[in-house]
């Protein structure tokens, strides 16, 4: 008879996106596992996106000292880890706690040959799917209910925090992500506002306050001297901008995205998060590609050049682009309508 499992941990130390798509396997352990104690560690930066879950009993954070955290988490004396990063941190604390465990197979080889020379063996499953099968030794499944994202009281907004304009609905526009080769060029974004033609929302962090500042100066200012490619002049220009990169912590920022009838985002953190509420999204892609990343158990249309070779040149995004070119951002056509 197998030994009932008591204590698990659950181990993602980044990044926002990522940390989302674990929800679904920490959901289904602590409801397919009964009584079982469910234990999560991730990086003390990331607090805010696991601390409000209602499916974990104890977070570990690494701050400082990877010593000083394996030494609290072998008190613990856990029945299993599931690994979903997979890295030389969580190999040493595995080794140290010297208990069963299972981590998600990242297909190293596979993403190598797919990002540096095109050549595409990676499986048609998304990461989600694939961290379940760490999961799997326990007998967990995954129950369909896609992602969670849990804001904690204090950091739900108020729609009057915002401008009388946006009020009454709006669309949120995730206008960062990590990596240059993920983002829209100023122009592009230009562009996309004037086709969504409605009340938008910025989200992002402080790195994204310039551009965040820059659209809504051009949209909300009667003149402008921002420099602009020649045609974007001719636009229509009716959209109206609120600037919120930076001015909100991030699940402050998930609560605009929460609260937006529909949600436009390069392949970033917040992109992900608008999956877990459910949001229909328009997912932008650049040099990255959504073959096993994109929005997760929701609807969303994708936006991406699809006429070139060179895609993927990363797995996750360059600081310039290796041909020079930079058309998986520069040629993408707008082609959409918004439900």
């Amino acid at each position: 008879m197998q030994k009932k499992i008591k204590k698990v941990l659950i181990i993602r130390f980044s990044s926002i996106g990522d940390i989302v798509w674990t929800s679904p396997v920490v959901r289904c352990a602590k409801k397919q596992l009964p009584g079982v104690e469910l234990h999560y560690c991730t990086k003390i930066q990331y607090k805010s996106m696991v601390e409000a879950s209602p499916y974990i009993d104890k977070i570990y954070y690494l701050e400082d000292s990877l010593g000083a955290l394996i030494k609290k988490l072998k008190k613990e004396k856990y029945d299993f880890v599931i690994d979903l990063h997979r890295n030389i941190r969580t190999f040493m604390i595995k080794a140290s706690l010297g208990t069963k465990s299972k981590a998600y197979d990242k297909l190293r080889i596979k993403r190598l040959l797919f990002t540096n020379f095109q050549i595409n063996f990676m499986p048609n499953c998304h990461v989600v799917d694939r961290y379940f099968d760490a999961a799997a030794p326990l007998g967990i499944k995954n129950d369909g209910g896609g992602l969670d994202y849990f804001i904690p009281e204090k950091d739900e907004v108020e729609m009057d925090w915002l401008p009388e304009t946006h009020r009454q609905g709006y669309v949120a526009f995730v206008i960062g992500a990590t990596g240059w080769t993920k983002i829209l060029p100023f122009g592009k974004m230009v562009e996309l506002c004037d086709k969504i033609n409605k009340p938008i929302v910025l989200v992002g962090g402080k790195e994204d306050f310039e551009n965040g500042d820059r659209l809504e100066k051009f949209f909300n200012s009667p003149t402008n001297d921002l420099e602009v490619d020649d045609g974007l002049e001719k636009l229509n220009k009716k959209a109206v901008i609120f600037n919120g990169c930076g001015k909100f912590n991030l699940s402050q920022s998930a609560s605009l995205v929460q609260k937006a009838q529909v949600v436009f985002g390069h392949d970033t953190g917040l992109t992900h998060i608008a999956a877990a509420f459910k949001k229909t999204v328009f997912s932008i892609w650049g040099g990255t590609v959504p073959n096993n990343f994109y929005p997760y158990g929701t609807r969303f249309f994708l936006l991406e050049n699809t006429k070139l070779n060179c895609r993927p040149c990363s797995k996750s995004g360059r600081a310039s682009c290796p041909k020079g070119h930079f058309k998986c951002m520069k040629d993408l056509v707008f082609d959409f309508h918004i439900p």
